[in-house]
């Protein structure tokens, strides 16, 4: 992706939710909600603050993370659908566990 966001914006793909409920009933596209999780693809260089020192993000990319639910504004780059928002409209960053990362 040649996209470069600025400031304290941060690009982030949704990462799609199983199309499963947990009694195994399939959920048809129609039924389903926008998924509120994503991965980091893209972050800007910061804010900067009062003195004109620029403060990093919290957030990097490859980062899973989870947003409100109309948070930011869909965009299709390079023909993917990705969302653009503030590094303030993510509410969180999902740590994965070791048993996690050994299962995967």
């Amino acid at each position: 992706m040649k996209f470069r966001p600025l400031h304290d914006r941060v690009v982030v793909r949704r990462i799609d939710e199983d199309e499963r409920t947990a009694g195994g009933i399939i959920i048809p596209d129609t039924a389903k909600e926008k998924p509120q999780q994503g991965e980091v693809v893209a972050v800007g260089p910061g804010v900067a603050d009062d003195t004109g020192k620029v403060q990093p993000l919290d957030v990097r990319v490859g980062d899973r993370v989870l947003f409100g639910k109309w948070s930011g504004t869909e965009v299709k780059i390079d023909g993917d659908d990705v969302l653009i928002m503030k590094e303030s409209d993510i509410l969180g960053v999902l740590e994965t566990t070791a048993a996690k990362k050994k299962a995967a």
